[in-house]
């Protein structure tokens, strides 16, 4: 009976938490108040069946906290409730440092699906790659658990071993062996490559602006005569939005950097870049490809719409949306992360689903150029089936043959292939200058029927401070173990 009686309380305390925004809009149409408030009445019900019925006793808590988390999912990939733990996890992750194995992963119908791995972590160096599926942690299945409890199987003391069981397309589930380390990225590395420098940003934590700079003042120390620069943002999953604006801001004078709006059409917000272009006008290269996501997205759209840097590679992640963490009783009680706007490029492109497409299509690998030709970017944000929708007027990519591929000749294991097209480019000075290679060939996609015209490159077309730009509430990126 006690139990009972907690339950209700339970019931009553959420009906009550949701009265404000009932309230909000009960002048419109008492209809909807009615339904919401029967719904809040169902749930109490369930919940009490659930705790006097089921086989084994139960932990109300924990059915409540998964009844929000639910809730939230079924918006879209990125909403959810944070357990109290989880949203310190998350503070922790925008800060650079934490404890685990360095990848970045997101719930997709229930797997857990890697976003990317971060570089330098025991992940990256175990030869994870973005779309492979985590089944099992030490032999023990993840499949249906939520992101904060996969995260949970895969965190633990450092020097402690992991086995994860890997799904990747193509292969048959295999063991990955690693050792837990206390993750500090380094979000930058640099080093010249001839004339010309090359800046590898691999996250927006809350230094990546200041270490860009870092990077870009050694390199010209080095060669006061560098004739141009790559900024390599591949497999980089975003971070934090006010990041996004201050690197973007390093090679702009001034001008939108980015817009986000949200539900109101009249509730736009525009972040301009701030300072002056640091490299005083020298050309830019920037490499994406479809680990490119959020922050990284919106550097990359604009630089490209604002005519500073060709983009070189292949089609980005397409994550343009804007996830707000709003803390619950100064996170006590965890907090809710809500998607809340799209991101907008300077010329006004959303780019959720669809991605920033590159000036020149260049896949990394032959196998990359197959997996492109066969579905069209199968690991991408509209590979996740409640994603939020794209703009009616934007069109997803389709299959097709890309642009450029190594050449039978070229050693994929020793050389870059993209960062060798990258530094033609700044070379010849422009994409349409560059001399274009033949472009592969893609066996099944012709079989199947759906290669799509293809002459040259594609056509060009976005999460607290942990992602917030706005003072309160933060917004949020993919969890990391």
């Amino acid at each position: 009976m006690r139990k009972t009686l907690l339950i209700a309380a339970s019931a009553f305390v959420l009906g009550a938490g949701t009265m404000a925004y009932i309230g909000q809009t009960a002048r419109a149409t008492t209809e909807v108040k009615s339904d919401d408030y029967h719904m809040l009445e169902l749930f109490g019900d369930v919940l009490t069946e659930v705790d006097r019925q089921y086989v084994t006793p139960v932990n109300n808590k924990k059915l409540i906290q998964a009844a929000m988390s639910g809730m939230l999912t079924s918006l879209d990939p990125h909403s959810d409730y944070l357990s109290p733990e989880a949203y310190n996890d998350l503070q922790d992750q925008t800060r650079g440092e934490y404890g685990g194995l360095g990848i970045e992963i997101q719930s997709d119908d229930g797997a857990i699906k890697v976003v990317s791995p971060i570089d330098g972590t025991p992940a990256a160096r175990a030869g994870i790659q973005p779309g492979d599926y985590i089944l099992a942690v030490n032999g023990q299945n993840i499949l249906g658990l939520s992101v904060d409890d996969a995260v949970r199987q895969m965190r633990g003391k450092p020097g402690e071993p992991v086995t994860l069981t890997i799904g990747r397309q193509g292969v048959q589930p295999f063991d990955v062996k690693l050792v837990r380390e206390i993750i500090q990225p380094k979000s930058v590395t640099y080093r010249m490559v001839g004339d010309y420098g090359y800046v590898r940003l691999s996250s927006f934590n809350e230094k990546a602006t200041e270490e860009t700079l870092a990077a870009i003042n050694a390199l010209k120390a080095k060669d006061p005569h560098m004739k141009g620069l790559v900024l390599d943002l591949r497999n980089n999953p975003g971070g934090l939005l006010d990041q996004a604006v201050g690197v973007a801001s390093l090679f702009l004078n001034g001008g939108e950097v980015v817009s986000q709006r949200g539900r109101d059409p009249q509730d736009v917000e525009t972040y301009d870049a701030k300072g002056h272009d640091v490299l005083n006008g020298l050309p830019m290269v920037v490499l994406i490809n479809s680990g490119t996501a959020s922050a990284s997205e919106i550097v990359s759209g604009a630089l490209q719409d604002r005519h500073r840097a060709a983009i070189v590679g292949v089609t980005s992640f397409g994550k343009g949306s804007v996830q707000t963490v709003i803390p619950l009783r100064g996170g006590l009680d965890g907090a809710v992360k809500l998607t809340t706007a799209r991101y907008y490029t300077p010329s006004g492109r959303s780019i959720q689903r669809t991605g920033i497409q590159p000036d020149l299509e260049v896949a990394e690998t032959r196998q990359e150029a197959q997996q492109i030709a066969d579905k069209a970017f199968e690991f991408t944000e509209a590979s996740f089936r409640n994603a939020l929708a794209a703009p009616e007027e934007q069109t997803q990519p389709t299959p097709h043959v890309p642009a450029e591929a190594p050449p039978p000749g070229f050693d994929e294991k020793k050389g870059d292939f993209q960062l060798t097209r990258a530094i033609d480019v700044l070379k010849y000075g422009s994409v349409a200058a560059t001399p274009k290679l033949p472009s592969p060939t893609a066996t099944l996609a012709q079989v199947a029927g759906h290669l799509a015209p293809t002459d040259g490159a594609a056509p060009a077309a976005t999460p607290s401070k942990p992602t917030a730009s706005k003072p309160t509430p933060p917004k949020a990126a993919p969890s990391k173990p």
